[in-house]
C-alpha cells in the first residue's frame, strides 16, 4: 500500500458506507472523509425496508446518524450524489451533477439494485420494487387499501412483504419459480413450515411458475394461469451496481472481487457490502453476501485496512427474517450438506445444523435465538464437535466452544 491516506472517498452512503465512515473516525483517522450517496437521505438501517416500515406507519426511519451528526463527526456527506465516473490514474470520482472529488483511498460501497422484469415495467400494470425508503412507504400505502397483491419471487424480501400485506387484509399471491420457497437457503422442512404459516394467513402460492405475460387486469403465468392484480411487487433478486468498478476496469458482473482485507485489483481501491465478491469458507467459493450484518461488519473491518491496520474479515454469512411469529436465522451455507435436526418442528422451536463430513458449515434456527448465538460462534471458530454429540438432545451446544 502507498503512503498513509489524507483523503478517503466512500462511494455509496448505505449501510456499508455509513459504518465505514464511522469506523474510520473511531480508529483515529483524522484525514478528510467524503461520503457520496445516491439517495436524498443520510445512511439508514436497511432491514427496516421490508420489516417495520411495511407494517407501522408511525415508525420513524432509523438512520445510522442524523444528517447533522455527520458534520459533528467531520464527515462530508453529499446526498443525491451518485458516483457516475472514476479515474484511477487521477484518483478522482465524479458525481452525476458533474462535481469531482479526489481521493487517496476509495471505498466502493455502492451495493445492489433490484433485478427488473422489463415485460412488467412497460405493461401498464402498477409495478413496484423494494429498494429504498420511498419504495417501502409506497408499498405500505398500497396495501392499506386491502388490495389484490401479487408478489413475484418467494425469497426473503418477497415473503416479508407478503406478511405485511396479509396482515393488512390483502389478497396475496406469491409466484415462485422453484418448487419450494427459499430453496437456496432453507432445508425442505423449513420451507414447508414457512409455506404453511403463510397459507394459514390466507396467502396463495404458485410454485414452479414464472410470469409469461400480462392481461388487462394482471399476470399470465407459464402454466397458463391468469391472476388479477391491483399491484405487482417484484422481488427476484438483485445485481451489483457496477458503475465505479467498470470505470476502473474491474470485472463486476458477479460482484467486485476482493481479498480478505477488502482490497480490489485496483491500487488503493477497496470494496465492502453487497457488491463485494468475497471468499466464504462455509460455501467453499467466493460469493456476494447480501445481508445487513455483512454490510456493517465487513465495512468496519475494511475501514481498518484502508488506514494501514491489517484485519482479515471472514465472518460466516448470517441473516434473519421474521415470518409472522417465526423468527428464522441462518448462518453459513445450508445447501449440499447433511442436516441434523435439534428440537421439535411441531413445537415451532428447533434448529438445523448443516455438516459436510466433520465440518459444520451452516445452521438455521426457528424461534431458537440462543441456539443460533452459539452456533454462529461454533461455525466462525471452525469447531468440529462429534456428529453423535450434535444428534443428542442432551448435548449442550456451548460445549463445542470449550
Amino acid at each position: 500500500m502507498s503512503a498513509p491516506p489524507r483523503h478517503i472517498v466512500i462511494a455509496g452512503a448505505g449501510q456499508a458506507g455509513g459504518r465505514a465512515a464511522e469506523a474510520l473516525r473511531a480508529r483515529g483517522f483524522t484525514g478528510a472523509i467524503t461520503l457520496l450517496g445516491e439517495e436524498p437521505h443520510p445512511p439508514y438501517e436497511r432491514p427496516q425496508l421490508s420489516k417495520d416500515m411495511l407494517t407501522d406507519a408511525d415508525k420513524p426511519v432509523a438512520y445510522i446518524k442524523q444528517a447533522g451528526a455527520w458534520n459533528d463527526l467531520d464527515v462530508r456527506l453529499e446526498t443525491s450524489a451518485p458516483v457516475t465516473d472514476c479515474d484511477a490514474g487521477r484518483r478522482t470520482v465524479a458525481t452525476a451533477d458533474g462535481r469531482v472529488f479526489a481521493f487517496d483511498r476509495l471505498l466502493v460501497a455502492t451495493g445492489t439494485r433490484p433485478r427488473r422484469l422489463a415485460q412488467l415495467d412497460s405493461s401498464g400494470l402498477k409495478v413496484q420494487y423494494l429498494r429504498n425508503v420511498e419504495d417501502a412507504v409506497r408499498f405500505r400505502q398500497s396495501i392499506q387499501g386491502r388490495a389484490r397483491i401479487v408478489i413475484v419471487g418467494g425469497g426473503v424480501i418477497g415473503l416479508e412483504a407478503a406478511c405485511a400485506a396479509a396482515k393488512h387484509g390483502c389478497e396475496v399471491t406469491v409466484i415462485e419459480s422453484e418448487q419450494r420457497l427459499l430453496a437456496r437457503a432453507f432445508p425442505v422442512v423449513v420451507s414447508d413450515l414457512v409455506a404453511a404459516k403463510h397459507r394459514s394467513h390466507g396467502v396463495t402460492f404458485r410454485l414452479g411458475a414464472t410470469v409469461s405475460g400480462t392481461t388487462p387486469n394482471g399476470l399470465r403465468l407459464s402454466d397458463g394461469t391468469e391472476i388479477a392484480a391491483d399491484l405487482v411487487l417484484v422481488g427476484i433478486g438483485v445485481e451489483p451496481v457496477a458503475t465505479v468498478a467498470e470505470r476502473l476496469g474491474l470485472p463486476a458482473a458477479g460482484g467486485i472481487a476482493v481479498d480478505s482485507c477488502g482490497r480490489t485489483a485496483a491500487p488503493d481501491v477497496f470494496c465492502a457490502g453487497d457488491a463485494a465478491l468475497q471468499w466464504s469458507r462455509c460455501h467453499g467459493r467466493s460469493i456476494r453476501v447480501e445481508t445487513w450484518a455483512n454490510a456493517q461488519n465487513q465495512a468496519i473491518a475494511v475501514a481498518a485496512n484502508m488506514i494501514g491496520e491489517p484485519r482479515d474479515y471472514n465472518d460466516p454469512p448470517w441473516f434473519w427474517t421474521d415470518q409472522y411469529d417465526l423468527n428464522i436465522q441462518v448462518a453459513g451455507d445450508m445447501l449440499d450438506s447433511d442436516h441434523i435436526l435439534r428440537g421439535d418442528v411441531a413445537s415451532g422451536k428447533f434448529s438445523v445444523i448443516a455438516m459436510r463430513g466433520s465440518d459444520i458449515v451452516g445452521a438455521l434456527s426457528v424461534n431458537s435465538a440462543k441456539d443460533m448465538a452459539t452456533l454462529r460462534r461454533v461455525i466462525a471458530a471452525a469447531r468440529r464437535p462429534a456428529r453423535s454429540d450434535l444428534e443428542s438432545p442432551a448435548y449442550d451446544l456451548r460445549a463445542a466452544l470449550k
